[in-house]
């Protein structure tokens, strides 16, 4: 399942990727993450190892994360392993006129076992769920100041 997500973020460029590239600010906007711990690797960098803890309701989802693309102010991307979940996410920042950047989320999902069944029948729930995250990160940029 691949699909795309984009927001428009009232911020410059320079902003909007210096509170992205904080991992302390993910807490701040990726509702349900409990727990970000380095794994491996050089912290912020292709190749590097994270793992995230995230509460869902009352469920409890731990996932990997292996950067594999770091070129910033342009673009991020990660990979993301989870149980019968190995996401592909791709990051992109683009300014736009009058101090405005485009942030698009391009995501491809692979299941295995029953996440297969999940993926077909809530395909909308993964893509909700990406949107939602991008709204959160937007209203984060947005009201706090630039330090």
């Amino acid at each position: 399942m691949k699909y795309s997500v984009s927001i428009e973020i009232d911020r410059p460029l320079d902003e909007v990727v210096e509170k992205f590239d904080n991992s302390e600010n993910l807490f701040k906007w990726m509702e349900g993450l409990q727990k970000y711990e380095h794994l491996s690797g050089e912290p912020g960098k292709p190749g590097a190892k994270t793992r995230l803890l995230f509460q869902m309701g009352k469920r409890k989802i731990e996932m990997i994360e292996t950067i594999t693309v770091r070129n910033l102010p342009d673009e991020f991307s990660a990979t993301y392993e989870a149980k019968g979940v190995f996401n592909i996410v791709k990051n992109l920042f683009k300014p736009l006129d009058n101090n405005r950047t485009l942030c698009t989320n391009d995501q491809e999902f692979q299941f295995k076992g029953f996440m297969k069944v999940m993926g077909f029948l809530m395909p909308g729930a993964f893509k909700k769920q990406s949107l939602q995250y991008l709204k959160k990160f937007k209203e984060f940029v947005e009201n706090t100041e630039n330090s």
